[in-house]
């Protein structure tokens, strides 16, 4: 069993981020927490990857059929990537894909630190944490970037991640873990983020 120390500071020269199936359809499926909530946070996720320049893959599952395509917002935030967007067929477990695999070890490059989230955290999220993390990645789960079908699958999805070592943080936390100091100027930039992203929205939903 691979188990991670639960203090591994995450920077922004040896993490890259992963978001996984962030699409219309699928977002259906989160029942444990608003919609809205989860929209927010993935925006927030990649708001901080373009503010520090940080490799993100996004990928998707199926978008020509219920899963629908990834969220406009992605496509705004990050048209890029948005474009670059790895579809799989179909492939539950992403990091099984081998055009999403390679994708992000290409993205990885040295980094071994992996920022990932995915829409269902019970099925888009709980496999490729649990692989990535056997493969040597120390990876953090963005768990409020994602929810699932009901409580108990979240419950489960959670303990399944961190009993191989993977950790769980929310999108709020992982900002000011990267920010380090406020009042730097990256640090700043992240404040924006979150002001926008997060604390303009708390209680609204």
């Amino acid at each position: 069993m691979n188990m991670r120390s639960n203090h591994v500071r995450f920077t922004p020269d040896d993490t890259f981020m992963l978001l996984i199936d962030h699409q219309e359809g699928t977002l259906d499926f989160v029942r444990n927490v608003p919609r809205a909530g989860v929209v927010l946070n993935a925006r927030a996720l990649a708001r901080v990857a373009k503010v520090l320049d940080m490799p993100v893959v996004l990928t998707s599952s199926q978008e020509d059929q219920m899963q629908g395509p990834l969220i406009e917002d992605l496509r705004e935030i990050l048209p890029e990537q948005y474009e670059k967007r790895v579809r799989r067929s179909g492939v539950a477990n992403a990091w099984d894909d081998p055009e999403f695999r390679a994708a992000a070890l290409g993205a990885a490059g040295e980094r071994r630190n992996v920022i990932l989230a995915g829409v269902t955290n019970d099925v888009c999220t709980v496999a490729p944490a649990i692989s990535m993390t056997e493969a040597g990645f120390t990876v953090k789960v963005v768990q409020d970037a994602g929810g699932s079908p009901h409580r108990t699958a979240e419950e489960v999805a959670v303990r399944a991640w961190e009993r191989v070592g993977a950790l769980t943080t929310t999108a709020a936390s992982l900002i000011a873990e990267l920010a380090v100091d406020w009042s730097t100027e990256r640090g700043g930039r992240l404040a924006q983020v979150t002001s926008e992203e997060v604390l303009a929205h708390l209680g609204t939903f």
